[in-house]
């Protein structure tokens, strides 16, 4: 039988030296019986998937709306991109691939309603800066279970605060999930606006295309095996440095043809002040705020609020306390 103590054998015998093993985590905040089966990477894997604010991922945006069309990427399957790649990455280095997964799959629980343009609004309003991977690290600490937290392990912790930013995690595992969620995004946000029709594949650039590939699974292809390669020759986790520049100079043309055209301006722009008039209204009522996010800081309080929410969520909020009760019947 494949109890722990068999899975935590199995990592012991077959994972590369490196590899996180579960049985020699750093522990958690909060001391718990270990499992009888699943080793603890493996239990945080399935806190996350079986929290609310995993399942609230599938009603917040990416990049584009979810009402522009049934198939952009929301937040949640943004997730579930990341830890594919991440899962395949760590395979095939015989690294703890469970780990990678409970990273990939924790790393976005703080993300705000409405994509990057909810996280510039917090940012505008509150008195301390809002960055969404010191927020997810908050939901699963402070804010999962009504205020208990989901107890996760160090090494998932660790590598959900530090898959953004600037200090690196320290697990292998961690890093593999901080250049698989720029793989991830970066294709991905590409993918979507050639299907939106806000690219066709002619404006792509052409050196880039030239070393990554013109199509969206040959690109993530050469780039996680661009991964493995690496790791093997240098002995650490990143992208060669052709690769890592062609991928770099991708992200910058979606930053000045994507991310900043006209038509998703204007949604951020909408976006802001749908957030701005919660957050103000939040400040006038703070009664209506969840009793487990009652601390000393109402801005804090307002903040792990607004940023749990979906975007549906948001928009039924602001219809409620904004719209007149004569226009509630509209099925929102």
């Amino acid at each position: 039988m494949l109890d722990r103590i068999a899975l935590e054998a199995r990592e012991e015998q077959f994972l590369a030296p490196g590899a996180a093993l579960s049985k020699n985590s750093r522990g958690r905040q909060k001391p718990l019986l270990p499992c009888p089966l699943r080793t603890e990477f493996q239990r945080d894997r399935d806190r996350i998937i079986h929290c609310k604010s995993f399942r609230r991922l599938k009603y917040k945006t990416q990049v584009y709306l979810p009402a522009m069309g049934d198939h952009f990427r929301t937040r949640l399957t943004h997730t579930l991109e990341v830890s594919q790649i991440s899962r395949t990455i760590a395979r095939s280095l015989a690294l703890n691939e469970d780990l990678a997964e409970a990273i990939a799959l924790g790393h976005d629980l703080g993300h705000t309603p409405f994509g990057h343009a909810g996280e510039r609004s917090l940012n505008a309003l509150l008195p301390m800066p809002f960055h969404h991977n010191e927020q997810s690290l908050r939901v699963v600490d402070l804010l999962e279970r009504d205020g208990e937290g989901l107890n996760l392990t160090a090494e998932v912790r660790d590598g959900i605060l530090c898959h953004t930013g600037k200090q690196e995690p320290f697990t292998l595992e961690g890093q593999i999930v901080r250049t698989a969620d720029r793989i991830a995004y970066v294709n991905h946000d590409i993918d979507d606006s050639l299907r939106s029709g806000f690219l066709c594949p002619l404006d792509l650039p052409a050196e880039a295309m030239s070393v990554l590939g013109d199509a969206h699974g040959v690109r993530i292809d050469a780039l996680v095996a661009d991964m493995v390669y690496f790791y093997e020759q240098e002995g650490k986790i990143g992208l060669s440095p052709e690769r890592y520049e062609a991928l770099m100079e991708l992200r910058q043309f979606l930053t000045d043809t994507v991310y900043l055209k006209e038509e998703i301006l204007l949604e951020e722009v909408r976006s802001k002040h749908l957030i701005q008039s919660l957050y103000n209204y939040y400040q006038e009522h703070p009664e209506l705020l969840p009793e487990h996010y009652q601390e000393e800081d109402l801005a804090i309080q307002i903040k792990d609020y607004i940023a749990g929410m979906t975007d549906i969520y948001a928009l039924r909020c602001f219809i409620e306390y904004f719209v007149p009760k004569g226009f509630h019947f509209m099925n929102i």
